[in-house]
């Protein structure tokens, strides 16, 4: 009788030694794991299970030693890693964005792991458990038929950690793939895996066969099976939903300071009685009505500066800071043309861009956006360096390009620290355009007509091109700060 053909290998790795921080991790281990085989990773913190996986996903590379895997391993981190700026069908559908998908799509992952009602749900609105499942699903529409797990249930409560070991067998069973699981829990490794690989001061130093040994009588017998009866299943995907929060009026406290403004204003007015210093008022009021063409069409002049220079200045503060945030050799070396960049008054620069440029909307927009740069710069280097170090981790698993990197994790996750900046760039636009209109003629936008309301002692009219100026920058405000709120809407805020 012939003997059974011996099984294909999905991971071989052969002497393998690793070292971390001066330190020897992994020294010389061995490790087979066969093509559909469940194999399981146990041994003290610290030796070498999480670095071996790593290894294995060609996440570290080994300073001696071989790795052979057949095809790319999808891992699963302890801590899920999932984008909180995209929906659970987003994240799972990640893969497929950077092209690294496989045959299952993120439709059909979700409904694997049955969390195909929570496809529209953000990671902040979804429990551990359910954000296990979310991750699970990910790796499942990757590529490859390698699944790593890194501990994924281990902050999991008793019951539902039970739950998802049945379900993660039931799995392995259905999609015929090789899994690897990192476990601290002997009887984990006993009722999933196929083998259990001892690790120990960063050798494999025992495999044991566990198929058919351990996985019904712990749960059956007893008085844990007792237990288990009284406490029933664990359920990892039942949401508590926020109750309705109540109307607040916090949004008519702002219009009840204008009002008492206001009235201060006209009350301090009437008793001055002094026109020429403090109008009431209603005769703002009059000015701006009888004069509205002249006023609005300055305001566009003064608009369309301060946006095309919000606009240049954003950019410009995009181009520089995301280079700076990506090397501080560089941020450095150019840290003194920065500073001394921001530490020069804008109108000291007006007469020089003058006399190179002279007068017109090209070195009004240029001003503006000079004032806009510095915040946008910062905000940029601030927010690109606070992206998580693991999200990076995850995308290496995933094989992003640079670009892709960039466009999907990178700016999306800088995004609410550059819309801060983009907030105060925005204001300090405007100050930029309207300091350029008094310096230059043609530039016939707001600040001209308040200059030239001074000039013909019209306080009226003075406030009245200043009302408008307010106007304008509130708005301009109020609208980046929608942009904020959305973007913390996209993050379940």
């Amino acid at each position: 009788m012939s003997e059974a053909p011996a099984p294909t290998p999905a991971i071989v790795l052969g002497d393998v030694t690793v070292r971390l921080g001066g330190e020897t991790v992994l020294s010389g281990a061995s490790l087979t794991v066969a093509r559909g085989e469940f194999l399981a990773l146990i041994g003290p913190s610290g030796g070498g299970k999480s670095t071996l996986l790593r290894v294995i996903a060609g996440l570290l590379r080994p300073v001696s030693g071989r790795v052979e895997v057949a095809s790319p391993a999808a891992l699963v981190f302890q801590d899920y890693r999932l984008l909180p700026w995209r929906t659970a069908l987003r994240n799972v559908a990640l893969p497929a964005d950077l092209g690294t998908g496989g045959e299952l799509s993120a439709t059909e992952a979700l409904h694997l792991v049955g969390m195909s009602a929570y496809a529209d749900y953000f990671p902040a609105q979804l429990s551990g458990g359910m954000r296990a499942r979310v991750a699970l699903a990910r790796a499942l529409a990757q590529s490859g038929n390698v699944l790593l797990l890194d501990e994924p249930f281990a902050a999991l409560d008793a019951l539902v950690r039970e739950r998802f070991n049945t379900e993660l067998r039931h799995l392995h069973e259905k999609t015929g793939g090789t899994t690897v699981l990192v476990t601290h829990s002997i009887r984990e490794a006993a009722l999933l895996a196929d083998r259990v690989a001892v690790l120990r001061g960063g050798r494999v130093v025992e495999i044991l066969d566990t198929r058919g040994e351990g996985r019904v009588s712990a749960y059956t017998e007893g008085i844990e099976a007792r237990l288990r009866e009284l406490l029933g299943s664990g359920d990892s995907t039942r949401l508590r939903r926020p109750e309705r929060e109540r109307v607040r009026l916090s949004w008519a406290l702002p219009l009840l300071a204008l009002m008492l403004a206001g009235g201060l204003w006209g009350w301090a007015a009437t008793r001055l009685n002094q026109p020429f210093l403090l109008p009431t008022p209603g005769a703002v009021w009059v000015k701006l009505t009888t004069n509205a063409p002249d006023l609005f069409a300055a305001l566009w002049v003064t608009a369309r500066t301060a946006l095309l220079g919000t606009a240049l200045g954003g950019l410009a503060g995009l181009l520089i800071g995301y280079p700076l945030a990506k090397s501080r050799g560089l941020e450095r070396f150019l840290s003194p043309f920065i500073v001394a960049s921001q530490s020069t008054p804008i109108v000291v620069l007006a007469p020089l861009l003058v006399s190179w440029l002279g007068f017109g909307a090209l070195p009004a927009v240029l001003v503006s956006g000079l004032s806009a740069l510095y915040p946008v710069l910062v905000s940029t280097l601030i927010g690109v360096r606070e992206v998580d170090r693991t999200y990076h981790e995850l995308f290496s698993t995933l094989r992003a390009t640079f670009w892709q990197r960039l466009v999907r994790l990178e700016l999306p996750g800088a995004l609410p620290v550059m819309l801060g900046g983009l907030r105060l760039a925005s204001s300090l636009a405007l100050i930029g355009a309207v300091v350029w209109e008094f310096t230059d003629p043609n530039q016939k936008g707001l600040g001209f007509r308040v200059q030239e309301a001074g000039i013909y002692q019209d306080k009226a009219g003075q406030f009245a091109a200043i009302a408008l100026l307010i106007l304008f920058g509130v708005l301009l405000y109020s609208a980046v700060t929608a942009l904020e709120r959305w973007a913390a809407r996209r993050r379940g805020r």
